[in-house]
């Protein structure tokens, strides 16, 4: 009888303990609306929206270990994803799934590389050690681009077409929000960056409108600084009579 009564405490203790360590992790959600940059109206589309959350009390967050790298995969000359959003000291591994080369760099402040030319099948990887937004793009193919959010916290996350993005297992505490958009200014992105507390009673972060202009992608150089070269003129094509 004593040994079933002590089973049982342990089982209360140890279910306390449990719930107590669950209660400390929370899911925070947000909602973003993208509307034109005249405030028209609603974009269909409101991804591609990175959040992240970094503690108020220290300004970097070691990357949590992860099996494999994150991938920008290049592939119909187009990045796939377009918007990735990494941990400051984390890998991103760029292969090349098209038959023919790419030449993937960055001039950018979140980490200033250039791979080389490098053939189908073949692969190199970056380590981003520090905070920043990285504009990547292809030397050769001038249409491809894609952007890299390196942040200095494990709280972050990318929305969907909805708007709607969740942040798993943030610790209760005081942080301050970021919030970036390709096509936001910086003095929006500004407005938009404030303070925020994690509690057992707040789980929303609420929801916020963002006005979408014109990417600065639209109108980028080549590495060495210059306009892209113009693509050749197409090959006549003769026709025996």
């Amino acid at each position: 009888m004593k040994t079933k009564i002590k089973a049982v405490i342990r089982w209360l203790f140890l279910s306390g303990l449990a719930g107590c360590a669950l209660a400390q992790a929370q899911n925070v959600t947000a909602h973003f609306d993208v509307v034109s940059e005249s405030g028209a109206g609603k974009h269909a589309d409101s991804s591609e929206v990175v959040i992240w959350l970094s503690p108020a009390t220290r300004s970097v967050v070691e990357p949590k270990p992860v099996s494999r790298p994150p991938r920008l995969i290049q592939k119909n000359k187009m990045f796939h994803p377009h918007i990735l959003a990494v941990t400051a000291g984390s890998a991103v591994e760029f292969p090349n799934h098209d038959p023919f080369f790419h030449n993937v760099f960055s001039l950018f402040e979140g980490k200033r590389f250039d791979l080389g030319l490098y053939e189908a099948g073949g692969s190199r990887i970056v380590h981003f050690d520090r905070p920043g937004i990285c504009y990547i793009f292809c030397n050769i193919h001038p249409e491809m681009s894609a952007v890299i959010v390196v942040v200095d916290t494990p709280y972050y996350g990318i929305s969907d077409a909805g708007g709607n993005v969740t942040l798993r297992n943030v610790d209760p505490g005081d942080y301050v929000m970021h919030v970036w958009y390709e096509g936001a200014t910086p003095e929006q992105l500004k407005m938009l960056t404030h303070p925020v507390r994690v509690s057992l009673n707040t789980r929303a972060l609420g929801s916020m409108r963002i006005m979408a202009g014109p990417s600065v992608l639209l109108s980028h150089k080549n590495k060495y600084g210059r306009d892209y070269d113009p693509p050749a003129p197409a090959s006549p094509i003769y026709v025996q009579p």
